[in-house]
């Protein structure tokens, strides 16, 4: 997700969830079959420019490890906190696929039977 029509679809007509870490909005798409989109917007006030495109890469880096694992058919903005940019990757990486998983529900990635309905 790259435009700010769809961050805001998501901020007014989604739900959003926490940790400690970061802040999860998420909204499901009508088309659900399609691969779920990610949004990540980090404030300045998390740092200079080097240290918000660290954060966003290590959070892109996350989201490609474990896209097999993540639910389809969502649109999702994380928001890090503070807290990410001296946390070590692995813990980063824990948190968020854990939140991803409550947020979305990880039963909404398993593929419907054919004849049944979603």
């Amino acid at each position: 997700m790259l435009q700010r029509a769809g961050f805001d679809a998501v901020y007014e007509g989604g739900r959003r969830r926490a940790s400690k870490q970061f802040l999860v909005f998420y909204r499901r798409r009508e088309a659900a079959a399609s691969a779920s989109r990610f949004g990540i917007s980090v404030k300045k006030a998390l740092g200079g420019a080097v240290v918000r495109n660290r954060l966003k890469r290590r959070i892109r880096e996350i989201l490609r490890l474990h896209r097999q694992e993540m639910a389809t058919g969502w649109d999702i903005v994380i928001h890090p906190r503070s807290s990410v940019a001296t946390a070590p990757f692995g813990a980063i990486e824990r948190e968020l696929v854990e939140l991803l998983k409550s947020a979305v529900g990880a039963a909404s990635s398993a593929p419907t039977p054919p004849g049944t309905k979603a």
